[in-house]
């Protein structure tokens, strides 16, 4: 029997409920994340937890559990789920009270939930490489805080899809921020780009990774913001993301990215989170 999160107690999936009145659902009043399982552990469990404590305190919602506590109860659930390789989906909203666009008062409590998923690497296309669209980044401006509020993203994921692609990449007015549900990257003169963590984008715990992986590894990294037209010049182009890892884009909007194929650093980056995370490289 699948096992979930609610509040404080591990419970049966089957007997887990929320409040049809929760302000999540009716207002996506909340903030989430999704952390990788590799091996039966928490991957960068620390900064996924981290981020949703900030996220949290950024819209004023106080996370109704230690650090400590909360991640011995993922641990947990991971466990009695049995999983090996998969995710944990986690969210805190700010309750439930009858409906108002106030805030309820302090004698509402936060609400958390969360459950396992197994979730198969995505080895085929960390292999081939995938294809993005660009467009319109319509997002608000707190991009920083991971809130449960993603309709404009699910709308760029959908097109992207429509049109057969993996991803979309977003711009505000010619300026590259990032994908529906990744982070961007260029590698232009051997360099490699990418948006710097600001209100407009999420900075990605993964992103967080390759930052560190192109500093211990001599690999030339900038934060800086990019255009389209360097976008659609570029001599790679990759993504990231808790489930997409490090993502090569080899084609965009119909125009091939350098010679068709996942570029060298690319590959570099690949091959050194491969090692991370403790699994063989793609061949």
């Amino acid at each position: 029997m699948e096992k979930v999160i609610v509040n404080d107690q591990i419970m049966n999936r089957s007997d887990a409920s929320v409040d049809i009145e929760d302000r999540g659902y009716q207002f996506g009043d909340g903030v989430y994340e999704v952390i990788r399982v590799y091996g039966g552990q928490l991957f960068t469990g620390d900064e996924h937890l981290n981020r949703l404590y900030s996220s949290a305190e950024k819209i004023n919602i106080a996370v109704p559990f230690q650090k400590g506590k909360l991640q011995s109860m993922l641990n947990k659930l991971i466990k009695e789920n049995d999983i090996i390789d998969g995710s944990v989906y986690m969210q805190v909203t700010r309750g439930a009270s009858p409906r108002n666009h106030v805030f309820p008062g302090e004698d509402v409590k936060p609400v958390l939930t969360a459950y396992t998923k197994v979730v198969a690497r995505p080895e085929a296309s960390l292999e081939s490489g995938v294809e993005a669209i660009v467009a319109d980044d319509i997002r608000w401006l707190r991009c920083d805080i991971k809130s449960l509020n993603l309709l404009p993203n699910l709308l760029a994921k959908q097109a992207a899809k429509e049109q057969g692609c993996y991803e979309a990449i977003l711009h505000r007015s010619g300026t590259v921020t990032e994908g529906s549900a990744s982070n961007a990257y260029i590698v232009s003169n051997g360099k490699v780009k990418t948006h710097p963590a600001t209100n407009l984008i999420l900075n990605g715990i993964t992103r967080q990774v390759v930052m560190e992986l192109c500093n211990d590894n001599n690999i030339p990294f900038s934060e800086e913001a990019f255009q389209l037209d360097e976008l659609l010049e570029a001599e790679e182009i990759f993504v990231t993301s808790t489930t997409s890892e490090v993502m090569p884009i080899i084609r965009i909007d119909g125009k091939v990215v350098g010679d068709g194929k996942p570029g060298p650093l690319t590959r570099k980056l690949q091959s050194l989170f491969f090692e991370k995370i403790g699994v063989a490289h793609t061949k």
